[in-house]
């Protein structure tokens, strides 16, 4: 009786994992060729509620494809956020071996996280970092670049990525920030909204700090040592 009971259980837990992994390729399947409406970090932190019907809802978002985003946002969110993009596969493993080899020196590291996790952990997860919640991330990020492809991984992250308080996509935080549509931004522009990607509610470009014009400044200096002629060509033709 018991191996019987143990049988079916491992049954039951294989069945449910295949039918986990159906239903996230054929979502993401879905999301290649259909905008995502909204996000998992959208829904936690929208302020608006379905039982109190008077409370408006605080998201400022609004989509826009790849082609009405200027170039320069682009190259500034991969100069800040994921400098070897184009050349991983969702995980940089040079990124993720410096910080093994720093935390055992004993030495202070950052994140490590590509676009294509970011992308993942923003559009389906949760912020809150816990191990288990980083597996998922990367599993996710390994489907949506064999599913997805650069391209539209960037899209959508560009569409999601949040740039302030209940400020969601390059086009909202362009309007909100600079009172121009994305497609228009400047390289400085670019520089600043890529500035606060590592954490939009901290830091702020209403009232800049030496730190935040610092690294605005490094940014921009970055932007010009990427082959932007090939990002241009992977991403945009």
């Amino acid at each position: 009786m018991i191996k019987k009971i143990f049988k079916y259980s491992i049954g039951f837990v294989l069945l449910f994992v295949a039918v986990i992994n159906l239903y996230l390729i054929f979502l993401l399947g879905f999301f290649r060729f259909v905008n995502p409406p909204t996000s998992a970090f959208m829904q936690q932190n929208d302020n608006s509620s379905f039982l109190n019907i008077v409370t408006p809802n605080t998201i400022s978002h609004e989509w826009v494809p790849l082609e009405s985003i200027s170039s320069n946002v682009v190259y500034a969110v991969i100069a800040s956020e994921d400098q070897r993009y184009l050349d991983h596969f969702g995980i940089d493993l040079t990124e993720v071996e410096k910080i093994i080899e720093k935390s055992m020196d004993g030495k202070k590291t950052r994140g490590a996280s590509t676009i294509t996790q970011q992308t993942a952990k923003n559009l389906f997860l949760f912020p809150q970092k816990i191990f288990v919640r980083k597996g998922i991330e990367i599993y996710y990020s390994f489907l949506m670049e064999l599913l997805w492809g650069k391209q539209r991984i960037m899209e959508t992250y560009l569409n999601i990525a949040q740039f302030g308080e209940n400020i969601y996509g390059v086009e909202a935080a362009s309007k909100f920030y600079f009172k121009k549509s994305a497609k228009r931004m400047t390289k400085n522009q670019a520089a600043q909204l890529a500035s606060v990607l590592p954490n939009p509610i901290r830091y702020k470009l209403k009232r800049k700090s030496r730190f935040m014009l610092n690294r605005i400044a490094r940014i921009e200096r970055q932007m010009n040592n990427l082959d932007q002629r090939l990002i241009y060509k992977e991403l945009k033709e």
